[in-house]
């Protein structure tokens, strides 16, 4: 089936919420418009001019990039800037570009997962939390005979699903309803005037408060009733929480320098930078953040790690980690590339699943602007 960039990014989008992205981060679509069919996706970790050139050369319909192409507000467009005139020759060939940056982060799973799954260490937290949504419960009043059916469409949107390993949790108890049709009701079972008895389920379901409006949508377009019974609580013993960055551990503890060799050969660098008051150590509690995630080391050693995995480390922030008795292993910002051959991989899932007529490409440009010599 042809595909429209709008459909595709509404799927981009509950997987990967825009409503996770950190205050202030420009997430979404940058340049273009979604209102049309497209044929070709390329997945790109960066927008640079030589990544835009690439995207026409192969007749690319929409770049999907990790950081976004305008950061901050353009004041002038003016095609003698190499900058601007990217955005010109993307919007002259009519390729939209739409950007996931930290929702790509935070997301579960999402890209620190990768990382640790990559280092052979299983996730147990985030490091820092940055959402915290509640968690409600509704008690449902339903005939027998659509039950089943209520409970299969409210488990497709995800609800009465309770932690990672378990799904389409609901409790039922059989009962007798009653109720007395009067004035303009056109009931779906009994007559105007009467008491009716009808044999009726009572259903229990948790679910996020993020898919209330689909669950009342679903609601009202199974129940057969005119004015269905349900109440809706919210829970105080149960939230749904996102952080930022991953903790987790190895499965034997490990010399530092080893770890160290380690993460060079996991993602291929030639080259990194260690902040470590001695080299002497051994670890096993490790903490990643990929990008620029700094500003989060004091909750990784609140998280106990022994060592913390992030990029852009600052001269005077290494002084302050050293001084904190944390070693930080300091890959660069370009390990965060993994996102394009993982999002194309999951990409082409669900074209599979939905049988769309599009193709998935990955990026081939090298945006990395640095390297050791």
């Amino acid at each position: 089936m042809s595909l429209t960039g709008y459909d595709f990014i509404k799927r981009l989008e509950s997987y990967c919420p825009p409503f996770l992205a950190e205050k202030g981060d420009p997430v979404g679509l940058h340049i273009g418009s979604l209102n049309r069919p497209i044929k070709r996706v390329m997945m790109t970790l960066d927008v640079r001019p030589e990544v835009v050139k690439e995207a026409i050369e192969k007749d690319v319909d929409l770049i999907v990039a990790k950081h976004p192409p305008i950061f901050r507000p353009i004041k002038r467009l003016v095609t003698d800037d190499f900058q601007t005139k990217m955005y010109a020759d993307l919007l002259k060939n009519d390729i939209a570009v739409y950007a996931a940056h930290t929702n790509m982060d935070i997301v579960n799973p999402g890209l620190n997962d990768w990382f640790l799954d990559m280092l052979e260490i299983k996730s147990f937290d985030f490091i820092t939390k940055t959402h915290s949504f509640d968690y409600k419960k509704l008690v449902v009043y339903v005939p027998r005979s659509h039950s089943q059916l209520l409970r299969d469409a409210l488990a497709k949107i995800g609800v009465g699903q309770i932690g990672e390993n378990y799904e389409a949790c609901s409790f039922t108890q059989t009962g007798i309803g009653r109720f007395k049709p009067i004035n303009n009701a056109k009931p779906y079972i009994g007559e105007k005037e009467i008491i009716e008895e009808v044999e009726e389920d009572r259903i229990e379901f948790v679910f996020s408060e993020l898919i209330e409006k689909e669950v009342m949508t679903i609601l009202h377009q199974i129940h057969p009733y005119e004015e269905p019974a349900f109440d809706i609580f919210t829970l105080d013993n149960l939230k749904q929480e996102f952080g930022i960055g991953r903790i987790g551990k190895l499965n034997e503890p490990m010399e530092l320098m080893d770890f160290v060799k380690k993460v060079k050969q996991t993602f291929h660098l030639d080259g990194l930078r260690l902040v470590t008051d001695t080299k002497n150590k051994t670890i096993q509690t490790v903490a990643i953040c990929g990008g620029s995630g700094e500003k989060f080391y004091k909750d990784a050693i609140k998280k106990q790690a022994d060592v913390y995995i992030t990029g852009d480390v600052y001269y005077h922030t290494a002084h302050d980690m050293i001084e904190d008795k944390l070693t930080v292993i300091d890959p660069g910002h370009y390990i965060e590339e993994v996102c394009k051959v993982k999002f194309v991989e999951m990409f082409n899932q669900w074209k599979a699943e939905n049988g769309w007529d599009v193709s998935f490409i990955i990026s081939e440009t090298n945006t990395n602007p640095f390297e050791f010599i």
